[in-house]
């Protein structure tokens, strides 16, 4: 996705120029492309896999796995980790460099606790975006598929998201042209992440609290769920970043929490995975409980 999304933007760019409309027009084309383009191709697999289980049903796990982010974000999180000094006053340069892969802030920088803070927000927000909001786009496209074989299923839904999520994360930039070009793309995942990330909010316990303190933040999901993840292990996420060395203060999240340490990285991480495994686990009863009204009416 991020191969094609690369050559459409350079396609783009020449064609538009400096047209606000124009790349407008363009954001639009490659967000229908893509995100058309990915959900069809999961379909053509779900597809085989009904008339070709051998040949098919392999692939379709595949991209399954695919679309979910959560092992590779835990190993990120804790490559960086192990390159923190056991000191505090130890050399950093190792741990910025590679934080400098995962976080669009600037990292050169950033402190111990800096560095800290960045790894709960990527892994808060990342929780979402990498693995739970695909794996709700999978269910639902699990239930599309049960109930109706011929409908787009999990791997066609899980891919549209996965797309739309990449498109935001790579030209969802309020700058330069992209302020017009990664419109569509940034819109589009919005809408898509917006369910998920409530009812992540809600499954950690702190609705309310996660949505009075992402209010202030620009992005609709961001601050929702960084604040949702720091209420639910009692540190403060938020302050001032540095992007390209323009300095952007972001809104401070459960502000009397204490400051992020290793062991909260860990539960975030757990976090994210118990949340995986309930919404697997409620779909399973939900899908016996359904199977087995349908045998009682027979």
């Amino acid at each position: 996705m991020g191969w094609w999304i690369g050559r459409f933007r350079a396609a783009a760019e020449a064609l538009a120029g400096d047209r606000p409309w124009a790349l407008r027009l363009a954001g639009m084309l490659i967000t229908l492309v893509l995100v058309g383009g990915s959900g069809l191709g999961g379909w053509a697999i779900e597809r085989l896999a009904v008339a070709s289980p051998l040949a098919g049903v392999g692939l379709l796990v595949a991209g399954l796995a695919s679309a979910l982010a959560g092992r590779s974000l835990r190993l990120e999180v804790e490559a960086v980790q192990r390159l923190l000094p056991a000191t505090a006053n130890g050399d950093l340069t190792a741990a910025r460099g590679r934080l400098a892969w995962i976080v669009g802030r600037d990292t050169d920088r950033l402190n111990r606790e800096g560095i800290l803070r960045a790894l709960a927000e990527t892994a808060s927000e990342n929780a979402v975006d990498g693995q739970l909001a695909p794996l709700f786009w999978m269910l639902v496209g699990a239930a599309l598929w049960c109930s109706a074989p011929g409908l787009p299923g999990p791997l066609a839904l899980a891919w549209a998201f996965k797309a739309s999520s990449t498109l935001d994360s790579m030209l969802g930039y309020r700058r330069g042209r992209l302020r017009w070009l990664g419109t569509a793309g940034a819109r589009l995942d919005d809408a898509l992440t917006w369910l998920p990330c409530r009812l992540t909010a809600l499954g950690l316990g702190h609705w309310t609290e996660a949505l009075d303190d992402g209010r202030p933040d620009p992005s609709p999901n961001a601050g929702v769920s960084q604040a949702a993840y720091a209420h639910a292990v009692g540190i403060r996420l938020g302050g001032l970043n540095h992007y390209r060395g323009e300095a952007r203060s972001k809104p401070l999240l459960n502000r009397r929490g204490r400051p992020t340490d290793a062991s909260a990285l860990g539960a975030i991480l757990d976090l994210t995975g118990r949340i995986s495994l309930g919404w697997l686990a409620a779909t399973g009863l939900a899908a016996a409980a359904l199977q087995a009204w349908r045998w009682m009416q027979t």
